[in-house]
């Protein structure tokens, strides 16, 4: 458990430290915020959303979900809020099915915003279609769901400096595939101090995880350099051949990795 003093102590370094610089949206990651008419997470360490119902059915390794939570330890996940801020490799032996595009101890109550919608934008559906037939030319798809979750310049728990991170989780689906697209922006930290990171430099300890756990013990993947300093590369890295993008099918058992085709050079 966090010590709430420490926490206290944090939300007021937070109110003195001066605003991060304003960065340019990484054109790579979809669009995202007020604008987009995005719903907001509230400022709090190892806080969540509520449980949010989806219009669509999203199937996650042949399980059907009816609602999701996006969680601000970088986590969208189904059935439960993940409050988790050290993490584990998976498979995980509890069984919680989720997506980690950048699971680590992200603390927006000191700095960053936590956004996520769902969608059935005509532009935002026409980009994923063409997104995913590029990437999954074998797979027959035209996207008529997405869900968008973005982590836009977070900090790490126990933050002394300016480091901030943004990435984002993309859920596509077209009533039988579904995909899910996991995209980097400004990439600067891996660990908070309660998972043994330096206040200062965001790094050491146990660093972020990113991939995917299905809940079933045998589907899941560790995009490479996960939980190791290897992670704060994850950005120039891919298995679409796209540095700073990772995409995986989801719905079933046909596609237990990635494709590696035109991939192993972007590879951590």
């Amino acid at each position: 458990m966090k010590s709430p003093l420490a926490f206290l102590l944090l939300l007021l370094l937070g109110s003195v430290l001066p605003t991060p610089v304003e960065m340019v949206e990484e054109s790579l990651l979809y669009p995202y915020g007020p604008a987009q008419s995005d719903r907001q997470n509230p400022k709090a360490d190892d806080g969540a959303s509520p449980e949010i119902p989806i219009s669509m059915s999203f199937t996650f390794y042949g399980k059907d979900h009816r609602s999701l939570y996006v969680n601000n330890n970088g986590v969208v996940s189904f059935g439960v809020a993940v409050s988790q801020y050290t993490p584990d490799p998976f498979p995980l032996a509890d069984g919680r099915p989720f997506v980690a595009p950048y699971w680590g101890d992200v603390n927006n109550a000191l700095r960053g915003d936590v956004y996520y919608r769902e969608s059935q934008d005509p532009g935002l559906l026409r980009r994923l279609t063409r997104d995913m037939n590029q990437y999954f030319p074998a797979i027959p798809f035209t996207a008529t769901w997405a869900f968008v979750a973005t982590w836009d310049r977070v900090a790490y728990y126990g933050s002394t400096s300016q480091k901030v991170n943004t990435f984002q989780a993309v859920l596509a689906n077209d009533g039988q595939v579904t995909f899910i697209m996991l995209n980097y922006g400004m990439i600067q930290w891996t660990t908070g101090t309660a998972s043994g990171g330096n206040a200062n430099t965001g790094l050491g300890g146990k660093p972020a995880q990113a991939g995917f756990n299905s809940g079933d013990n045998k589907n899941f993947y560790n995009i490479p350099g996960s939980r190791t300093e290897a992670v704060l590369r994850i950005g120039q890295t891919s298995n679409v051949g796209v540095p700073g993008r990772w995409v995986f099918q989801v719905n079933d058992f046909k596609v237990t990795g990635v494709p590696t085709e035109s991939s192993s050079d972007c590879w951590l």
